[in-house]
């Protein structure tokens, strides 16, 4: 067993909702204790910026370039990460020397594995200093490197927490921006992609046509017509066709094919596109799961779950139905990992990002 540390874990990743935030205390292993979890929304103009940091991002060539919007962007999003941190610690009494570490993912803005490349913005040494926390960041960078996607990087944390779960094989499905999947077999064999857009095509789509943040709980998928030639159309990407593992850009697929379609159909089109690629993932797995354990945000869209439960044979559920908080999963991930980075333990495996052999990663910054 490695050294147990106090880790806080901050997610932002595709979506854009804002930074979810988790305190554990880990060896980065088995020993996981779950101390506290919160967050903290952006605000709408925030929002707006982001977006149009993503669209400044499409001609990165290399990690560190920041053209058009993305480093006065960069500069505003970790000052609000560390804000959030430093009002997390203070509301629960803690002092900064309490955390060993801070795991920062940040805003992936650009992914393009092929390429060898993706891009995070947040600027790990600012936010050392400014919370005066040790930070670990640029997590999937190695992997990129060493041949690997990049993504997914939660997968040996949900192999952690899948000893609650009794049944085998099972999937971990996280639904962020883009949708992944965790597949541990009978044996705790792992297996981990991208399955296809999570929130990300619905959220932009909504933005569009209301100006909301979200389509709450599906509403306004659930009173929408699907059209299945849409979906179909969709589904003629050439990402379906590659074999896993594999990940996403959260812009990979046209949001504007839609645009002749009301603001509700257009909901429920995207909303089962999502909920059918994301069961499609059983054609790379070598058992049908027995149970699919659904964590991010797309768990509140009862109408994804809900279609999601028509595609797959076995159970749909929250992860919350193992004792998780299904908004803290994926921070409580990253501070796994930056314990796991500190040992120099692999975070990345042959069978999750297609890495040649288990790698570590992540930069360390100290406070």
């Amino acid at each position: 067993m490695g050294k147990i540390r106090r880790a806080i874990g901050l997610m932002s990743g595709t979506s854009m909702d804002g930074i979810d935030i988790a305190l554990i205390e880990t060896d980065g292993e088995s020993h996981i204790r779950r101390l506290a979890a919160g967050g903290v929304d952006y605000e709408p103009a925030f929002r707006e910026r982001l977006r149009g940091a993503l669209r400044d991002a499409v001609d990165i060539k290399e990690r560190n370039e920041r053209p058009g919007s993305l480093a006065a962007v960069e500069a505003e999003l970790t000052r609000l990460h560390a804000d959030a941190v430093l009002r997390f610690i203070g509301d629960r009494m803690l002092q900064p020397s309490a955390i060993d570490v801070i795991g920062f993912h940040g805003q992936t803005v650009f992914h393009a594995p092929e390429r060898g490349l993706t891009v995070q913005i947040g600027d790990g040494p600012a936010l050392a200093e400014a919370a005066g926390i040790d930070v670990v960041h640029d997590l999937r960078a190695a992997d990129c490197a060493a041949g690997g996607q990049g993504a997914p990087l939660a997968p040996v944390y949900h192999r952690a927490l899948a000893a609650k779960a009794q049944e085998r094989p099972v999937v971990f499905v996280n639904v962020g921006g883009v949708a992944n999947v965790t597949s541990i077999g009978a044996d705790g064999a792992l297996i981990a992609f991208d399955t296809g857009p999570g929130n990300a095509m619905i959220d932009d789509w909504i933005a569009r046509r209301t100006g909301a943040s979200r389509d709450e709980d599906g509403a306004l998928a659930g009173r929408g017509k699907v059209h299945d030639d849409y979906v179909s159309a969709y589904f003629r990407h050439n990402y379906f066709a590659l074999a896993a593992p594999k990940s996403l850009d959260r812009n990979a697929f046209d949001g504007t094919l839609i645009e002749p379609l009301s603001t509700e159909d257009g909901a429920a089109t995207l909303t089962a596109f999502t909920a059918a690629a994301i069961a499609r993932a059983r054609e790379h797995l070598p058992e049908e799961p027995r149970m699919w354990i659904i964590a991010g945000g797309g768990r509140r869209n009862r109408t994804l779950m809900s279609m999601l439960a028509g595609h797959v044979n076995g159970a749909v559920v929250p992860i919350e139905a193992l004792g998780f908080n299904g908004d803290a999963v994926e921070a409580e991930a990253w501070a796994y990992l930056a314990v796991r980075s500190l040992d120099r333990r692999p975070i990345t495996f042959p069978g999750t990002t297609g890495v040649r052999v288990p790698t570590t990663g992540g930069v360390l910054s100290r406070a």
